[in-house]
């Protein structure tokens, strides 16, 4: 009751902040929009629709009977929670918690096994760190590099230990007593899934083409609502506070572009180190993007905060320390650009003003070289689909 009280509340304030300042909420909401547009929806779409595919075809739990082996001993989870990983570590956030939902559902995984899944799948999109930050955002493609692989070390150490810290309670992985090799059990895993799903190949495309974008203009409403909180709350932010703080808590897509663009004592390391702690922090928009994700199951967003909070200090400090030997390294692969953050006008307030689409170095340019790999993922995914249960189970 008190939490459906104070939800009414506070959404009955930013109604009333809107109608106060409707110009501002406009043009926040234009700049949510154009981040979703050329970077969330270019860069989720097909790894969304590839994930429901692969949940169609079985092809989640033929990696899940490979990766098995491998997951027990490193991350103590089920092979199939090798899938959900992938997916949230090479297409992004929301993917990895839609995948760790979907094995929950499933019953692939225990709840200690999915929380524990949900917070090391739940990652920041490499397209956007490589890409975004690294090439458009800082204009050095090399410290795009850095400031990802410095996020993804965090991430993959927090869950090792997390692994090792927690009762992992596992209840959904009996042990295996199939004598037959592992590829074949991998193959009759992957024929079991297909017939149990029994839908046509048309049928299975269209449902995850069209759940797929149902999921992305879901995230681009928190997007959009994100973007005009910070916009309305950005008076009420002290002035002493760094600028990217407030719009690194709440949306980490525009908190990564304010740590970009802001003005550090400390100079470019201070900048990326800012972006990290950004990255793996997620913002607030994350956590509701995951708290949808999850909706429905017993899975809960709280332990993800908590570990997001975590990796985030841990990204800055570790970019901190490890910036001047990492650095070093690459300055003899990349040699070192005249054009410095300081020259990229760091002056300018990223939140004056409308995002426009060429700040933000849209992902639609590299969208037909992503569909075709979709089209050739898909293409295996059905041809392996078919020929399991005829060959490979044998």
């Amino acid at each position: 009751m008190k939490r459906t009280l104070l939800i009414a509340f506070l959404s009955i304030l930013l109604v009333g902040a809107i109608i106060y300042r409707p110009d501002d909420a406009f043009q926040a909401s234009l700049q949510g929009l154009t981040i979703w547009w050329n970077i969330v929806f270019p860069g989720l779409l097909p790894f969304l629709a590839l994930l429901e595919l692969m949940l169609a075809f079985g092809g989640v739990h033929f990696l899940g009977t490979l990766l098995n082996p491998l997951m027990r001993r490193l991350f103590r989870l089920p092979g199939e929670a090798g899938f959900a990983m992938a997916m949230g570590w090479t297409a992004g956030s929301p993917s990895g918690a839609e995948a760790a939902t979907a094995l929950r559902r499933s019953g692939l995984v225990s709840r200690t096994e999915g929380q524990r899944l949900l917070a090391l799948s739940h990652m920041p999109s490499p397209l956007f760190m490589l890409l975004v930050v690294g090439a458009g955002f800082m204009h050095r493609p090399e410290l795009g590099i850095v400031i990802a692989a410095i996020v993804w070390l965090v991430g993959l150490a927090s869950g090792l230990v997390h692994a090792r810290i927690t009762n992992a309670g596992d209840q959904s992985a009996p042990a295996v007593t199939d004598n037959r090799p592992l590829f074949r059990r991998a193959a009759t895993a992957m024929a079991d899934a297909r017939k149990a799903d029994g839908r046509t190949f048309g049928k299975t495309l269209g449902d995850a083409v069209t759940t797929s974008v149902y999921k992305l203009m879901a995230i681009g409403g928190f997007m959009m609502i994100c973007a005009v909180l910070v916009r309305l709350l950005e008076p009420l932010m002290p002035s002493q506070l760094p600028s990217y703080i407030l719009p690194g808590l709440i949306e980490s897509h525009i908190g990564a572009y304010a740590a970009a663009v802001s003005e550090q004592s400390g100079g470019l390391a201070w900048n990326a180190a800012a972006i990290a702690a950004v990255l793996s922090w997620g913002g607030i928009s994350s956590l509701l993007q995951a708290a949808s994700s999850v909706s429905g199951t017993d899975l809960s967003v709280r332990p993800l905060l908590l570990m997001r909070l975590a990796q985030s200090a841990l990204a800055f400090a570790a970019t901190i320390a490890l910036w001047r030997p990492v650095t070093g390294a690459l300055a003899a692969f990349f040699p070192a650009s005249t054009t410095t953050l300081e020259h990229m006008g760091g002056s300018v307030h990223p939140f004056t003003q409308t995002v426009q689409a060429g700040d933000l170095f849209s992902l639609w340019p590299f969208m037909p070289l992503v569909l075709l790999l979709f089209a050739g993922g898909v293409l295996v995914l059905a041809i392996a689909s078919v020929s399991a249960p005829r060959k490979w189970t044998r």
